[in-house]
């Protein structure tokens, strides 16, 4: 009988697992930057949902903002905090010309743009795996 590790080991899972978790920590701080600096931007912007164009551009700063910080709490380098706030800008700037052409609706620019953050976001942690799986 032999001891060595299968492919379903715990030593095999946990970095996926940390990776994982690491996923979500990054998207609960999205929300979180979403979420306390919503109202902050319709203080000093009372006009703000009335531009879709800014709304969905300080929205996308607020969840960077968001990320960035909890990657400085986790210790994360510079690059790795650029790539992840550039995954949640990029789905808005893809789209934005189709809503600018009248093809794409407000709302469904506002939701896709959100949805494709995540993938976005996945893209830029696969780029860097081993420091998100540890």
């Amino acid at each position: 009988m032999s001891a060595e590790p299968t492919t379903g080991s715990p030593r095999r899972a946990r970095p996926v697992l940390r990776f994982t978790l690491h996923f979500l920590e990054m998207v609960v701080a999205m929300l979180v930057g979403m979420v306390v600096l919503g109202p902050v931007w319709s203080f000093a912007w009372p006009g703000l949902s009335d531009v879709m164009t800014a709304q969905v551009l300080v929205m996308a700063t607020n969840m960077s903002l968001g990320m960035a910080l909890w990657m400085r709490i986790r210790r994360h380098g510079w690059a790795s905090i650029i790539e992840m706030s550039a995954a949640m800008y990029v789905p808005f700037l893809v789209l934005l010309p189709f809503y600018w052409a009248g093809v794409l609706p407000g709302m469904t620019l506002m939701g896709a743009g959100h949805v494709l953050m995540l993938p976005a976001m996945l893209i830029a942690m696969l780029r860097r795996r081993q420091e998100y799986s540890c």
